[in-house]
């Protein structure tokens, strides 16, 4: 009885087993109680807009009955019914009016759309978004504070596309902030026709060829670099390094880590690249050469030999032909436009930005992005 009582203290399995389950059942249980709570919120928003239209149309009649509302509510039920919630409540209606009160539990179906033609920007995409919901109800995997924090975006395309991209890959409410404040979507937008921009709106960011995990800029605000005259090309690298997590979320989807300074070569010559990663959604190795200054023809042919060795040396049978991307400070498009980059669909090279730029420098940049687009050719590819 003692050796049998001795055992049972003993046996982590059964206890790791038996954690696990009641982990799980935890899990499932603050879930199902974030998905009420969105109902509820979207509820009493709805309640909220229908007593204003249907009351006197006044700003102080307006403050009065969410005033009188908030007090109610927190004689009744405490804290969480400030003045302000009651206002996101109906803000959360506002933006979601057109969503039916229901949360949806099985995995969102993919979207087809047709379409072709030039380039454009988000803009372009609200009025056709209106007529083309591509989601219904609540996701079961997204809590109240993602759904605040998608309010606070006012182009309906770009908001959708958030919420997909947060409900797919199981973003935390901090991780799609920081998507949402490094503009994400719009980066994405820069090598995108209108066709393209549409589908990533509806469907989110799906990877079908290496040119659809090419972001421009990437920003790498999280790494905390002083001034850039103060640093070198090997500070960048252990500081991403030390960041690896935030990197490879910036770096986009699929992504996994697989060496520093990884070294190629023959039996004369060995050659060391800054870092490699393994996207496994691409299924193809992808090469990273971190530069300070200006994008210069002999950083191109230097990827395009690391590419080429890599292709021989490393990759192995069912792999993809490998990607190089030089990361630099500053691109320069001369050497873009008549360079390999140009032409080849394995090479890209993508500005970094190590402070997060404000949204109309993005929007800016972007609009001259599309212009050069539409201009460069006749066939209207995207230039790398």
């Amino acid at each position: 009885m003692a050796k049998g009582l001795i055992h049972a203290e003993t046996d982590h399995g059964l206890l790791d087993r038996v954690v696990g389950i009641l982990d799980a059942a935890r899990s499932r249980t603050v879930r199902h109680v974030n998905s009420e709570m969105v109902l509820a919120y979207w509820l009493i928003g709805r309640e909220i807009v229908q007593a204003l239209q249907g009351g006197q149309d006044r700003a102080d009649y307006g403050a009065a009955l969410l005033e009188g509302l908030s007090k109610g509510l927190q004689q009744r039920y405490g804290r969480g019914f400030s003045i302000s919630n009651i206002k996101y409540f109906r803000q959360f209606y506002q933006t979601y009016a057109h969503r039916q009160p229901e949360i949806r539990h099985e995995p969102r179906g993919e979207l087809g759309l047709d379409g072709g033609g030039s380039a454009a920007v988000v803009a372009d995409l609200s009025v056709a978004l209106a007529e083309h919901e591509a989601l219904q109800g609540f996701s079961a995997q997204l809590s109240w504070t993602h759904y605040r924090t998608l309010c606070r975006i006012e182009e309906r395309s770009e908001r959708l596309f958030y919420e997909i991209e947060a409900e797919r890959n199981g973003w935390s409410q901090p991780e799609l902030e920081r998507h949402m404040q490094s503009h994400l979507f719009l980066r994405l937008v820069k090598s995108r026709d209108k066709a393209g921009v549409m589908a990533l709106a509806t469907q989110g960011q799906v990877l079908a060829s290496p040119v659809d995990a090419i972001k421009h800029p990437y920003v790498l605000d999280f790494l905390d670099l002083p001034e850039a005259s103060q640093w070198h090309e090997a500070d960048l690298e252990t500081a991403i390094i030390d960041q690896l997590q935030p990197f490879l979320l910036e770096m986009g989807k699929g992504f996994a880590f697989v060496a520093r300074q990884q070294r190629i070569g023959t039996e004369l010559h060995h050659f060391y690249i800054d870092l490699v990663f393994y996207n496994y959604l691409l299924k193809c190795f992808v090469l990273v050469d971190l530069k300070l200054g200006r994008l210069t023809h002999q950083d191109v042919g230097q990827m395009d030999m690391y590419v080429r060795m890599f292709d021989e040396l490393k990759r192995s049978e069912g792999d993809n032909p490998t990607v190089g991307l030089i990361l630099c400070a500053e691109r320069d498009e001369v050497v873009a436009r008549y360079s390999v980059l140009n032409e080849g669909k394995q090479l890209f090279a993508s500005r970094y930005m190590t402070v997060l730029p404000s949204e109309e420098a993005l929007r800016a940049e972007i609009e001259r992005e599309t212009q050069r687009v539409r201009s460069s050719k006749p066939d209207n590819k995207d230039e790398t």
